[in-house]
């Protein structure tokens, strides 16, 4: 995986996905400057998943869009999207839970816990079913953060019974998108490398 990151982008879409995560740093210090550092730590949550793209060997589609959508959550948390739009909260659960989850499933393809897709092993069904359940983990997940924030941060997070399972539900249904991607798309560069600690079965 340092094999992928330490790859130069090569093409412009490459590029492209480079300068978004450029983007996602400055957006850390830019929602500090003009708003405060709850908003900069929200930003800032984010860091992880604009580099992981990078160490996953993700195809600059792919990678691009996982970016670009975990910077367009983040700050529509800042800029109160999730409340003054109301289904805007649903359509980010939804893209960034069928995201989120393509991007665990490959995470985990790479560490060898599950099927690499194209390898002997890997199927479809089993890409689909596992994708959607990292997709209802993932979103289980980020509920739990959001009561630690209203309960111990800042009573402005809006929690209710109603909201959580919607929430929990369109992340479901995004992730089963996402398994779909997973089973037949072509989301990771043909050369991208595997986990060297993990290869043994391949030497």
């Amino acid at each position: 995986m340092i094999g992928n990151f330490l790859r130069p982008p090569q093409t412009l879409l490459e590029v492209t996905a480079e300068v978004l995560r450029i983007l996602g740093a400055l957006s850390v210090v830019i929602a500090a400057v003009l708003f405060d550092l709850t908003d900069a730590g929200i930003v800032a949550f984010t860091l992880p998943g604009l580099v992981a793209p990078r160490f996953l060997g993700l195809r600059a589609g792919a990678d691009s869009v996982l970016v670009g959508t975990l910077l367009v959550a983040a700050w529509s948390n800042v800029l109160d999207l999730y409340t003054t739009i109301s289904w805007w909260d649903l359509l980010i659960h939804l893209i960034g839970g069928g995201v989120l989850a393509a991007g665990l499933y490959l995470l985990f393809a790479q560490l060898r816990i599950v099927a690499a897709p194209g390898s002997a092993g890997f199927t479809s069904t089993a890409a689909l079913v596992l994708t959607t359940m990292f997709g209802l983990g993932l979103s289980a997940l980020w509920e739990m953060v959001e009561w630690f924030g209203y309960t111990y941060i800042t009573a402005e997070i809006h929690i209710t019974y109603a909201d959580t399972i919607s929430d929990m539900a369109a992340g479901g249904l995004g992730a089963l998108c996402g398994g779909f991607a997973v089973a037949f798309l072509r989301l990771m560069r043909p050369a991208a490398h595997m986990s060297p600690a993990l290869s043994r079965d391949d030497r």
